[in-house]
């Protein structure tokens, strides 16, 4: 198939920008594997660069394409709205020169921008959201960062695409609750690369005589990096690595990276504490590898991809029961739950792992088994290609409507 990818704010052949998160490597990885089983893949991004080039040929089968909606530079992810119609023009008049076979596109942003080109088109489109927005709000409240508007933006999204993959189970039900309809709804969890992300293999130095925690968050506070600073003091001979946010270059002018090291330092644990600010796709797995235990803290998380990448390394998990977490992480046998915003509990059940070298190893042993044999990168991708077969197959057995009528399965 021909497929196109929309993904508004992450660039998958970058290392990621601030912003990008879980939602960059996963693009990045479905892109990869889709490209290698032999379809055509274009990820279609927005331009955060002046230099860079409109078209890159990234990997085998995959290319990038770069369009101007707003001014080519980084923004922070919620302030793209504006920008969305200028994203949707430059996607509806590169599509009608040469149609892509199927649509797919990540966060409500790029369902937005790729629902109003493909309307006029007749191109099926189908819609991973990477987090819900009412079910942000929930569990964030007000650190949930989303604009006005952006349920309602859901909402149209979900009901209008012909086809919606949920990473996780709990998702599905949202979605539904969204006003999904059920046929339409396909529960893909994220894949992980278990020959890139594997417990063989170099692994990043670690002090000797210290145990190591390694984090890979952003550090904003709904990511939970505060929690494990403060669990650290109760933790002596450890210490945490946290990579993610900007590049290290940049790290002293953020606002959240300065934030938690003055937490650190009002925490007796400033030695202790090491920010990386973005790394590379390529040393990740020697990071993780590096790791006693892999902790994922947040206060909500869609995806799991980052305990996914742990159990693949062989590293035990300590992770907030939140999201895809729970349904990836399986509690005291590839690692442990604690609840978000806990550091008491976050540090009593480190402690506990950390004093048990054994049972690190069986979780680990376990966690490998796990993704290889749940959530491999290969079987993740035929999955999804699976679903842009029914899509397209489910899309022309609706007739066209008429131009400039509302598609007959919009109607009431």
């Amino acid at each position: 198939m021909h497929i196109a990818i929309v993904s508004e704010h992450a660039d998958p052949s970058t290392a990621g920008s601030v912003d990008a998160g879980d939602q960059n490597a996963h693009v990045a990885g479905l892109a990869v594997e889709l490209g290698r089983a032999g379809h055509a893949v274009t990820v279609w991004t927005r331009r955060t660069a002046p230099d860079t080039p409109a078209t890159s040929r990234w990997v085998e089968g995959v290319t990038v394409r770069r369009l101007w909606a707003g001014p080519a530079e980084t923004l922070p992810r919620d302030q793209l709205v504006q920008h969305l119609p200028q994203l949707a023009d430059g996607l509806r008049r590169a599509w009608s020169a040469d149609p892509p076979d199927v649509v797919h596109s990540h966060f409500w942003m790029s369902g937005l921008a790729a629902l109003a080109a493909v309307r006029p088109l007749g191109i099926p489109l189908v819609q991973t959201f990477h987090g819900l927005g009412h079910v942000e709000r929930r569990h964030l409240g007000s650190a949930d960062p989303s604009p006005r508007g952006r349920v309602a933006a859901e909402r149209a999204v979900a009901r209008a695409a012909d086809r919606v993959v949920a990473t996780y189970a709990d998702e599905a039900t949202e979605l539904m609750r969204l006003g999904a309809r059920h046929p339409t709804i396909a529960v893909v969890p994220c894949g992980v690369d278990t020959d890139m992300f594997h417990p063989v293999g170099s692994a990043a130095l670690v002090a000797d005589g210290r145990h190591r925690l390694v984090v890979v968050r952003r550090s904003v506070c709904r990511e939970g990096v505060d929690e494990v600073v403060d669990a650290l003091r109760r933790l002596p001979g450890t210490e945490l690595v946290v990579a993610g946010g900007p590049p290290a270059a940049d790290l002293a002018e953020d606002p959240d990276a300065r934030r938690v090291l003055v937490r650190a330092e009002r925490a007796g644990v400033a030695g202790r504490v090491r920010l990386l600010g973005a790394v590379d796709p390529a040393d990740m797995p020697a990071l993780l590898r590096s790791a006693d235990i892999v902790v994922c803290p947040p206060w909500f998380e869609p995806s799991g991809l980052m305990a996914l990448r742990a159990m693949a390394s062989g590293r035990p998990v300590v992770a907030t029961e939140v999201g895809g977490l729970a349904e990836t992480v399986v509690d005291g046998l590839t690692g442990l739950f604690v609840p978000p915003r806990r550091p008491d509990v976050l540090a009593t059940s480190l402690r506990r792992l950390l004093a048990a070298p054994a049972l690190r190893q069986a979780f680990g042993v376990a966690g490998r088994a796990r993704a290889e044999s749940c959530y491999d990168a290969v079987r993740a991708a035929a999955d999804v290609a699976a679903v842009y077969s029914d899509a397209v197959s489910a899309h022309h057995r609706i007739p066209a409507p008429p131009r400039g009528a509302a598609p007959a399965r919009l109607r009431r």
